[in-house]
């Protein structure tokens, strides 16, 4: 029996979560309706929201970063920039260059995965513009903050595995992520190209995603947005910046070959798209989760996170520390404002409360199982109708 324990406003905050679609991105404030009003809701999602609450009361820990998410950062950003440090101060022959090149690449993975996906919620610090500042990570990467900032909360937090609302099943025709999507010939072979496809994932977010959401969005809340003209400069400079760093400076200042340094660029992008891509797509496209028909099918928002989202490899910590926490994918989207640093400890409040309650909760035993389960799932929804 866990003692009743004041709860302050702050904890309530970020543990809820409001999907607010008028502003498109969620308030951290907004509270009490995050799963639905709770005198109208069933005992597990009171109960399990109240312990996560307490966890942090009961420790007397702030839901925000501590000083292992401190390190993490300085250890991302040191790497990030002695990488290219050394690149100019080494002027390293070809294959130095790559190497060094690659490394920096393997830092943005991790500063995108650990850093800039936490600032985004704006779980890193209860100061704004401390998140504010670290969610330029993403544009220091290449992709636009204020843009994947829209599509992650209003298209995907909002309506996890919703068919036409999640943008992250949003497969272009290319892929077919949930059984309502109408199936073509060649996605019965998506189980075997769909690695290769991810690999340039990040490719296309950098040259073709962010802008043709700015300016040709195929979803109905961006067409409908107003975005501010800051955001639209921000866009150009940010792609700018990225592009010199990575491409042009190499080229005029170290002198190296043009064909050297796309070929380490492009490699860089390989790599980190399928980094990335699989580290989100084993969370909720895998065989064991469920893709719901409409936003009403669930009584309560918490029962929709349990069925739609997936766990993998939480008893590993190099796993947690290197994918930014994202493998404990249930308590992300059940606290969405808490740094990941924490989430372990909520992903065993939730684990046990589910069992309590008899609610399934899903989770490999580690990435390669949850990755494979991916794959079957590709490959029953190419073969079947």
């Amino acid at each position: 029996m866990i003692a009743e324990v004041p709860v302050t406003s702050e904890i309530v905050a970020v543990i809820n979560l409001k999907p607010d679609l008028e502003d498109l991105v969620p308030s951290e404030t907004s509270v009490q309706q995050a799963f639905g009003d709770p005198s109208a809701v069933s005992s597990f999602p009171k109960v399990l929201r109240r312990r996560l609450e307490r966890f942090f009361a009961d420790q007397n820990m702030s839901p925000k970063a501590d000083s292992t998410m401190w390190v993490k950062i300085a250890a991302g950003l040191t790497v990030l920039l002695g990488s290219w440090i050394a690149i100019y101060a080494l002027r390293p022959d070809s294959w130095r260059f790559v190497a060094l090149f690659v490394l920096g690449g393997l830092a943005q993975a991790f500063l995108l995965l650990n850093i800039a996906h936490d600032s985004n919620h704006n779980a890193i610090s209860k100061v704004p513009a401390v998140n504010k500042v670290l969610n330029y990570v993403f544009d220091m990467c290449g992709i636009n903050s204020y843009m994947w900032r829209l599509l992650h909360h209003r298209g995907h937090h909002s309506c996890i595995n919703l068919h036409g609302e999640d943008d992250a099943l949003t497969g272009h025709g290319i892929f077919r992520f949930t059984p309502y999507e109408p199936r073509a010939y060649h996605h019965r072979f998506q189980h075997i190209y769909g690695l290769f496809v991810y690999a340039v994932y990040s490719l296309d977010y950098v040259f073709v995603k962010d802008f043709a959401c700015f300016f040709v969005p195929r979803q109905g809340y961006l067409k409908n947005a107003k975005h501010p003209a800051r955001e639209y400069a921000i866009l150009f400079a940010g792609k700018a910046f990225y592009l010199t760093y990575m491409l042009v400076l190499p080229i005029f200042v170290l002198g190296k070959s043009p064909l050297l340094v796309a070929g380490a660029f492009l490699l860089v992008h390989l790599i980190t798209g399928l980094i990335v891509t699989l580290v989100f797509q084993t969370t909720h496209t895998v065989d064991g989760t469920y893709f719901p028909a409409d936003r009403g099918e669930f009584d309560n928002g918490v029962y929709h996170i349990f069925a739609t989202t997936a766990d993998y490899a939480t008893g590993n910590p190099l796993v947690g520390w290197l994918a930014g926490g994202l493998n404990h994918h249930i308590a992300h989207h059940l606290c969405p404002f808490v740094c990941h640093t924490h989430y372990a400890s909520l992903t065993r409040i939730a684990r046990e409360t589910a069992e309590e309650f008899g609610v399934p909760y899903r989770e490999h035993p580690t990435m390669t199982r949850a990755i494979w389960h991916h794959l079957i799932l590709l490959k029953q929804l190419g073969n079947e109708n």
